[in-house]
């Protein structure tokens, strides 16, 4: 049996402990619980076939990604974790301007081609829009994606992490360091004590440049600060858990979840100084103007509370995975930015596989990891 070490519990570090317990392996996980992680923070919206983006790596693995969801959230529930925080709601993706929808439509036809699982696709009207999602204002057209989910990072997370515990994987808290000799990583020493292992695998995300660096590995990640504001939704007299996602022209969106949660988000905050998980009145004001904007009635909620995380990238904005050049047991993944809960259970497979010595589903040369390092 293999022994593996994880280091970083948020979405991909979860996933990948996860996978490798199902696989056989001795899982041990270890996380700091930074303040500022980005699953602790994360409300994903599950739908990459709009996307404009042209890289067509990064499609490939956000469409895996979307893929993989379904029968991941079928295995957790068969396994008793319920409380996934996922569902597959719908999204509506909404613009004032009806061409610019039908254009949305006709890229959401072509991709279906190859991704099915985008299941419907529908023209909306304004008050078919609106009928949907009744927060809304008045005068969005939209794209209904019958395929797309939404997920509560924070609640996903834990029931990977609950599941992997079941099957026998370890969990502590602490600060993990690399033991290594020549070129080769043998395990971690974590609160004082060592552990040993065949194979580490690092998922620190924003922090993980300088776990490397002792080293002499200069991993090039950056990141970005993002801020979120959850708000209670009072007067609605039915659940509004099933509503679908919305997704404006703009870099903000609007979730509905259950017990009556709307989700409102996020910033983009790039050149922050250190991890600064502050609350700020510049970051509220621009997240309530924007979701305001969209829904009005909003104005009339509960704050409830606001989130912070830090979203990882890597040179390209592209991911990188797999064996660091010129070692041996060490493994990593990083740079999911803000796709990270659409990418991380995936990716969280692939390490799982690469760490057991398994072929993967992807073309581990496009995420090269040689392309963030220095």
């Amino acid at each position: 049996m293999k022994k593996v070490i994880v280091i970083g519990a948020g979405i991909l570090g979860a996933s990948t402990a996860y996978q490798l317990t199902k696989m056989g392996a001795e899982v041990l996980i270890i996380d700091r619980k930074d303040n500022g992680q980005a699953t602790d923070a994360a409300a994903g919206i599950i739908c990459p076939w709009l996307s404009q983006r042209r890289n067509q790596a990064w499609y490939r693995l956000a469409k895996a990604g979307a893929q993989f969801y379904p029968e991941l959230i079928r295995e957790l529930e068969n396994a008793g974790e319920t409380d996934t925080g996922y569902a597959q709601v719908g999204a509506l993706s909404i613009h004032e301007d009806i061409d610019k929808i039908i254009k949305m439509q006709e890229r959401a036809q072509v991709r279906k081609e190859h991704a099915p699982e985008i299941g419907d696709i529908t023209l909306l009207n304004d008050q078919e829009t609106q009928a949907r999602f009744p927060l809304l204002k008045k005068g969005y057209h939209a794209v209904h994606i019958s395929g797309a989910a939404r997920v509560d990072g924070r609640a996903l997370r834990d029931a990977l992490i609950r599941s992997a515990q079941k099957q026998g994987a370890k969990w502590i808290q602490g600060d993990a360091t690399l033991l290594y000799q020549d070129h080769h990583v043998t395990g971690v020493t974590v609160n004082g004590e060592s552990w040993q292992a065949d194979q580490v695998v690092v998922c620190a995300g924003a922090w993980a440049t300088s776990l490397f660096q002792p080293l002499g590995i200069e991993l090039q990640v950056s990141y970005q600060k993002a801020q979120i504001i959850h708000l209670q939704v009072e007067q609605q007299s039915t659940d509004i858990g099933k509503w679908p996602v919305i997704m404006p022209p703009t870099d903000q969106y609007l979730l509905a979840f259950d017990e009556q949660k709307i989700v409102v988000g996020a910033t983009h905050e790039n050149d922050i100084e250190g991890y600064d998980t502050r609350v700020t009145a510049g970051g509220m004001q621009e997240v309530l103007n924007k979701g305001l904007e969209l829904a009005p009635d909003l104005a009339d909620s509960t704050l409830q509370e606001v989130r912070v995380g830090f979203r990882p990238f890597t040179p390209g904005f592209l991911p990188v995975i797999g064996v660091i050049p010129e070692w041996t047991g060490l493994l990593t993944a990083n740079g999911l930015g803000a796709s990270g809960l659409t990418m991380g259970p995936f990716i969280g497979y692939q390490l799982a596989k690469l760490a057991l010595d398994l072929d993967v589903d992807i073309d581990i040369n496009d995420y090269d990891i040689a392309t963030a390092l220095n």
